[in-house]
């Protein structure tokens, strides 16, 4: 399983959004590219950065930002936020992403997923973002009439590289959320999928560790207050199986 640390930026700086609320976001001392190069230095294999203001089709120009950190690294870089159109994701891989990062574009427009995939095959992801198992557009203000387990599976269909799948209600602390979803999802797709929302302690790094055919985690707010250390989340993922043995 790969840990894929997240560096939210808006107006340029290190974000997280309490409940998706874009208006009263988290906001932390630290510059986007610096925490790219700590994360990187204590052994990140690869980074999830999402431009905020982007999504939300206003506000800060956060291009020159996620730029910085394509270049400060040496690791991958896959990139979310607003990309709604091939010109779009051309400029990224133009300028050194991995991936691009798809949400309420893929969702609402087909025809423009497939011909993404096909111009970029094996760096397209889907974010699929889902609050009481409905699948959520437009920065988790608009609800579809889909469980994410039917839009993940037409969506594979369409050939991309992995499904991002964002459990709302376990991101909100909602009181009867569960991992059931994301068990889910892992068992039945034929495609990657990497969860995201799932993480405030070390323990759910080993419990999401143990799903079979889990690709990996986005990991944001729990890695920038502390409450994770990125080293100790990778040991965990590396740890071996063990298995009792009968005797």
């Amino acid at each position: 399983m790969v840990i894929y640390p997240d560096i939210e930026i808006q107006n340029g700086r290190c974000v997280n959004l309490h409940r998706g609320h874009m208006e009263d976001p988290i906001v932390y001392h630290v510059l986007p590219v610096e925490a790219a190069q700590q994360y990187v230095s204590q052994g990140a294999q690869v980074l999830h950065v999402v431009d905020l203001d982007n999504v939300m089709r206003g506000g800060h120009d956060n291009h020159k930002t996620v730029l910085e950190i394509i270049q400060a690294v040496d690791v991958p870089v896959q990139v979310g936020g607003g990309i709604r159109t091939i010109e779009g994701a051309r400029w990224w891989f133009e300028h050194g992403a991995s991936r691009v990062v798809i949400g309420t574009a893929a969702i609402e427009d087909r025809h423009f997923l497939h011909e993404l995939c096909n111009h970029y095959p094996g760096q397209v992801v889907v974010s699929i973002d889902a609050r009481q198992n409905k699948v959520m557009c437009h920065g988790w203000t608009e609800e579809t009439i889909y469980t994410p387990l039917e839009m993940a599976k037409d969506l594979q269909n369409h050939g991309v590289a992995a499904i991002i799948y964002t459990d709302i209600d376990l991101d909100e602390d909602h009181p009867e959320a569960t991992f059931a979803t994301t068990t889910q999802m892992v068992s039945e797709l034929n495609i990657p999928v990497i969860s995201s929302g799932t993480v405030k302690t070390l323990d759910d790094i080993s419990t999401l560790r143990l799903l079979p055919n889990i690709a990996g985690v986005v990991v944001g707010r729990a890695l920038m207050n502390g409450a994770v250390a990125l080293a100790d989340a990778l040991e965990v993922c590396h740890q071996a199986d063990t298995h009792a043995e009968f005797v």
